[in-house]
């Protein structure tokens, strides 16, 4: 049976957690069962060593820190798998694409960023909740992390997520409107993915 992931994606700030509360609630009231997960996962090892680079309190090559993004989600595998088998839809908050958008704005390559996740299930629809940084950093003034803090890295990832997406065929949705219209954008583009 083909995968019923659904991946909300953007860069910090975009809306993923209020895009994934709609829709989870949404598909809820339609009669389908829905399981949520969020990436990392800071419960593990590698989850633990990802929190630890955010706040800054340690440091670590690009490859290496890509390849722990990547360690979080093969080592919640069986979560993923097992959300898969019980539901008719898993809304994943962050999930391989991020890899691919925030490892290319670190210079990594997005083959080599690709192969890390080769083998996870993979998602048959990605929305990219497209903002401007100066949106990010109004919607989130205090307490950001290394990534949110950076504007022009921000800005990078922001371009890698657009240009990716037409490559890869992601949705892009307007992350600036109002959340019940970015809701309805993101219900059509589902409804043609599963169609």
């Amino acid at each position: 049976m083909p995968s019923r992931l659904i991946a909300l994606e953007g860069i910090d700030q975009a809306g993923k957690k209020t895009q994934t509360r709609l829709l989870s609630a949404r598909l809820r009231r339609e009669g389908f069962k829905i399981g949520i997960l969020s990436f990392p996962v800071y419960s593990t090892s590698s989850g633990r060593l990802i929190r630890s680079f955010l706040a800054g309190r340690s440091d670590t090559s690009p490859h290496a820190l890509h390849m722990l993004y990547s360690l979080n989600r093969w080592e919640n595998m069986g979560t993923i798998t097992g959300a898969l088998k019980k539901n008719d839809f898993v809304i994943c908050n962050r999930y391989t694409p991020s890899n691919l958008a925030y490892g290319e704005a670190r210079g990594l390559s997005v083959q080599w960023l690709a192969g890390l996740d080769a083998g996870l299930p993979e998602s048959r629809a990605v929305f990219v909740l497209d903002v401007p940084i100066p949106k990010s950093f109004s919607r989130k003034t205090r307490r950001r992390d290394v990534n949110e803090r950076d504007r022009a890295f921000l800005e990078k990832v922001r371009r890698n997520y657009r240009s990716l997406a037409t490559i890869f065929g992601w949705h892009l949705v307007d992350g600036t409107k109002p959340p019940g219209e970015v809701h309805q954008r993101i219900l059509l583009g589902l409804r043609s993915a599963f169609l």
